[in-house]
């Protein structure tokens, strides 16, 4: 079997998506997921000028030998947009060996080691009698865990929290020009305790409750709102700190026992050695489509898992139905799976994107279809052209883009 095709699709059906749909002279097809949210042009560039031409009249079964091949043959290495477009043709191929043997993907992974995969959505609100109505949502969607992020008193716009026009209509966070949002760490240290208080005295103990910081405090402040909300029991903090600073993570761990999520922005297993050898971490994050493919998180897990740390796969709304469906094969086979986060597409997204997987009662399973599960509608996607979206950027109160 030889690749013969290697197809680029760029369509927005609600948000841009990058796929690769790599087809073998034998016709069976494969898809995978390169989407980089508010940089998609980039992968899209790297993958038909650089890539695609050195896939044709490759054997498409040798994916080990194909991913090496792309990391460690173009010298420049690691990077979101060289891992995204690495993690589609990894994928794709995935797909295409899975169809090829009439297994959905996880088969091939080593079998189910579970049943069902378990999730969390996200609830927020613009202030605290907002997301609790948001949390009593997510719960009668059946999530078994729910993300709470609120409105901070003062601030006009906060990244994960819903804002509305002068309409009522929702703003997005992704504009053809960047949102900007204010601000203020000392008011976000001082209001997220208060959320978990009163989220807790709504729904009680056992709801297992999540919260993503979205890189914006110091260690020190990490620290301090780690132990802050010790007393509810979060089921995690997420991106606390900026963790490309792996040292910085001694400091939060020594400090609190909430337990940590970090990974969503990495790219290799380089950025986990010491939060992972130093059990600096409880949840590894990073996504099927920033890291490179099945074939290297597949790895990370194996590697973490010795360390007693488990996964807990990027999954918002910006990763494609194709990148979701091989996060979801890969969550079912993994031995130490922890949690999937789980936001959703549109319903447009759904048809563009036709999916094997299913989300019921809080939990998905990839379905029973050979490959990962996923056909791509062309003509359709077609008809959704790529919009400039980006992502917003935070400013302090004197005007200072937020570093941290």
């Amino acid at each position: 079997m030889k690749i013969v095709d290697a197809k680029v699709v760029v369509t927005s059906p609600g948000r841009n998506f990058v796929t690769l749909k790599l087809t073998t002279d034998e016709g069976l097809t494969g898809l995978g997921d390169a989407t980089l949210n508010g940089r998609e042009l980039a992968v899209v560039s790297y993958l038909t000028d650089h890539v695609a031409p050195l896939l044709t009249g490759l054997d498409p079964h040798r994916i080990e030998d194909t991913w090496q091949s792309l990391y460690r043959g173009a010298y420049w290495r690691r990077g979101p947009v060289t891992m995204a477009a690495i993690a589609a043709v990894d994928v794709a191929l995935w797909d295409i060996k899975a169809k090829a043997a009439g297994l959905p993907l996880y088969q091939l992974l080593g079998g189910a080691s579970r049943e069902r995969i378990g999730t969390y959505g996200h609830a927020n609100g613009r202030d605290i009698p907002e997301l609790l109505d948001s949390v009593r949502a997510r719960i009668a969607e059946g999530y078994p865990a729910v993300r709470i992020q609120s409105g901070i008193p003062g601030l006009k716009a906060v990244y994960g929290v819903s804002d509305t026009d002068d309409t009522g209509a929702p703003v997005l966070h992704q504009q053809a020009r960047p949102l900007v949002e204010d601000w203020d760490t000392a008011a976000y240290l001082r209001h997220v305790p208060t959320v978990f208080e009163a989220v807790r005295a709504e729904f009680g103990a056992e709801l297992p409750l999540l919260h993503d910081s979205h890189h914006r405090l110091t260690p020190v402040q990490a620290a301090r709102l780690g132990k802050d909300l010790e007393p509810y029991r979060p089921f995690w903090l997420e991106d606390c700190t900026p963790a490309e600073n792996q040292e910085a993570l001694r400091l939060v761990r020594r400090s609190t026992t909430t337990p940590l999520a970090v990974g969503e922005v990495f790219n290799t297993v380089y950025d986990y050695q010491a939060l992972i050898t130093e059990q600096l971490i409880d949840y590894a994050r990073s996504a099927v489509t920033h890291f490179g493919g099945v074939t290297p998180l597949r790895k990370l897990f194996d590697f973490a898992a010795q360390y007693q740390i488990k996964s807990a796969i990027h999954g918002p709304e910006d990763i494609s139905p194709v990148g979701m469906a091989a996060a979801v094969h890969l969550d079912l086979a993994v031995h130490n799976f922890g949690i999937q986060e789980y936001s959703g597409h549109t319903p447009l997204t759904d048809e563009v994107f036709r999916h094997a997987y299913t989300f019921s009662d809080g939990h998905l399973h990839p379905g029973e279809a050979p490959g990962i599960g996923v056909e791509l509608d062309e003509e359709l996607a077609a008809a959704h052209p790529y919009a400039a979206a980006y992502l917003p950027v935070n400013r302090l109160h004197d005007g200072t883009v937020h570093d941290w």
